[in-house]
């Protein structure tokens, strides 16, 4: 679930999730958009108990990885192992434009990312770090303090493309399947990647990159459009022209998630026999609206 939710502060909308049910608590990471990832994480994790707080998903471009993984296993300690670190290779231009970082061609930022990555697993291990990659150096540095667990926190990594879903697939315990949002590509152009079939090619990249690991993968399906409705196809038809598809192509793609509460989990336990997905993130103005189907699913 992504928060926080109107007219409530931070805390309590953070009490409100895990009183709902929720597992996890996420935060984007964008410039024009709520409050600032590391501090919402913790401040969220201060006020529960027993709720995950993670971000979906953090730029690698933002921050340099040895600051960052002192922040994240500072976190992960200080919840008791609450964290989930969602790490991504910057895609909004409008992040770029307004912060004057400069935004260079996705293949490098991609590289970067999992240059980042790399190194934020190898911080969070027992041994001293010494790394001379294309766009991070660092020189015996112990990653301090240690996280909670032996290893570090789950790492999401989300995306669309074949590379990084490819990399996802050998390095996350979290994979992300999502349409691909290249630099430029029409919103319709998106939406199309979203589809059934697409989804099916591009869990093959997956399984094919994962190897052995895919069965101990978790995936991961971020909800554009969610909606409990008794009209369902009625809803669907008001995407079919971005889409470019009938009503029943539209309800089929794992970024929707449209129907009645019984119509709704049956979508759901299809998307799992399909392709894996187990972990449906929600966003928080839908988070009330969707407590009773987490609840009987989880029959909390």
């Amino acid at each position: 679930m992504q928060g926080p939710f109107d007219g409530l502060s931070w805390a309590d909308s953070a009490r409100d999730v895990e009183a709902l049910g929720y597992s996890t608590l996420f935060v984007p990471d964008h410039f024009h958009q709520g409050y600032g990832p590391l501090t919402a994480m913790t401040a969220a994790a201060s006020a529960t108990t027993t709720l995950h707080v993670g971000s979906l998903v953090l730029a690698c471009d933002f921050r340099h990885p040895a600051v960052l993984a002192r922040e994240l296993a500072s976190i992960d300690l200080l919840s008791e192992g609450r964290l989930e670190v969602g790490l991504g290779a910057g895609y909004n231009p409008l992040d770029y434009e307004r912060s004057g970082i400069d935004m260079d061609p996705a293949p490098v930022r991609v590289s970067r990312m999992i240059e980042h990555t790399t190194l934020l697993r190898r911080l969070f291990g027992d041994d001293q770090v010494t790394f001379n990659g294309e766009h991070y150096r660092i020189h015996r540095l112990d990653g301090t303090p240690k996280p909670f667990h032996p290893g570090g926190p789950p790492i999401l990594v989300a995306g669309g493309g074949k590379r990084i879903l490819g990399f996802a697939a050998a390095v996350a315990d979290i994979v992300g399947v999502n349409p691909s949002l290249k630099d430029g590509l029409p919103r319709s152009a998106a939406a199309r990647d979203s589809l059934a079939e697409r989804i099916d090619e591009k869990f093959q990249w997956v399984r094919e990159a994962a190897g052995e690991r895919f069965d101990s993968l978790e995936f991961n399906a971020w909800i554009s459009v969610a909606e409990v409705t008794n009209d369902a196809t009625g809803v669907a038809e008001t995407m079919t022209q971005r889409f470019g598809v009938g009503a029943a192509e539209v309800l089929a793609s794992p970024i929707i998630l449209v129907g009645s509460p019984a119509e709704i989990a049956e979508r759901l336990h299809e998307r799992r026999e399909r392709w894996g997905y187990s972990y449906i993130v929600v966003q928080g103005p839908k988070a009330h609206e969707f407590a009773p189907i987490v609840q009987a699913l989880t029959g909390s």
